[in-house]
């Protein structure tokens, strides 16, 4: 925010942990890792079979679906292909200082330059495809994160464009206005992530209906807090307030599905609560910093 925003690109890779190239990879942890029972017991992690069914394969590139050292040597990977992109393969710089001969402006998680966005965004495809990896042009995209004028265009002027909103670590973050009128990121619950989350808890509801009342009402008052702990940022109390209220109205269909006599009424499911009640939303949600 103390930047006034960012030029943000958004980037999708098809089948990266399918593609991810072996030898690529092995080049890039010898520059880092010099144990060589590491190196060797990663190789067997990476040569490791897959089994379909009945059918035992080796794949001779990616890493494997689920397990645990696959989102860590991803990490790996990415830094050092994303750090030649941005660097022309130079040595990597201060976070946050001025690149020469590569970037005009400053690149921390965005770019300051709409430029040097651009610019990276046209040697993308041809950076990743010498390290096996193909981008998504559909699911590609850059976003103006910029932070709006504080004060809105006159009648008859060009106006800016208004500033675009990404989805990141689960919630989606966009520019508002504070209670003191400025203009600050806030975030929110990603739909997908919401929907994703409430469809867990329905299909639990609905599978676990015959269960007693009470371990019912405790799985999920583990559930919803678990839930409020990661998504209570501020500026996301709305949203946590309609997952609860989604959660209740669920619950009170599947226990409905219980009775011979139909429905329960909102009003007895609410004296209902009383007794069991479910975790509320904290009214202090803890502050989540973004530096752009």
């Amino acid at each position: 925010m103390d930047l006034g925003g960012c030029w943000l690109l958004e980037v999708d890779i098809r089948k990266f942990f399918d593609t991810l190239d072996h030898a690529h990879l092995r080049e890039l942890l010898r520059q880092r890792v010099r144990d060589g029972v590491l190196l060797r017991l990663i190789d067997k992690w990476l040569s490791a079979g897959v089994l379909e069914g009945l059918e035992l394969t080796y794949p001779e590139a990616g890493t494997p679906q689920g397990g645990v050292i696959s989102p860590l040597l991803a990490n790996v990977y990415l830094h050092y292909v994303l750090a030649r992109v941005v660097r022309g393969g130079g040595e990597a710089t201060t976070q946050g200082s001025r690149l020469p001969g590569t970037l005009r402006g400053r690149l921390r998680h965005g770019f300051a330059c709409e430029a040097d966005a651009r610019r990276v965004l046209d040697v993308l495809p041809k950076r990743f495809g010498k390290y096996g990896l193909t981008i998504h042009p559909d699911k590609t995209r850059l976003v103006p994160f910029v932070r709006p004028p504080y004060r809105p265009a006159a009648a008859g002027s060009a106006s800016a464009p208004a500033p675009g909103s990404f989805d990141f670590l689960g919630f989606t973050h966009f520019w508002s206005r504070s209670k003191q009128g400025s203009w600050v990121v806030k975030r929110a619950t990603a739909d997908s992530r919401f929907h994703r989350a409430f469809k867990a808890i329905a299909d639990w509801c609905r599978l676990n209906r015959h269960l007693p009342i009470g371990e019912q009402h405790q799985t999920l008052w583990q559930k919803l807090r678990g839930h409020f702990a990661y998504y209570g940022v501020i500026g996301n109390l709305r949203c946590l307030q309609r997952f609860r209220y989604q959660v209740l109205r669920v619950w009170q269909k599947w226990l409905s599905r219980r009775r011979r006599r139909g429905r329960w009424p909102w009003a007895r499911f609410n004296e209902f609560l009383r007794r069991l009640p479910l975790p509320y939303p904290p009214s202090r949600v803890s502050p989540c910093v973004v530096n752009l």
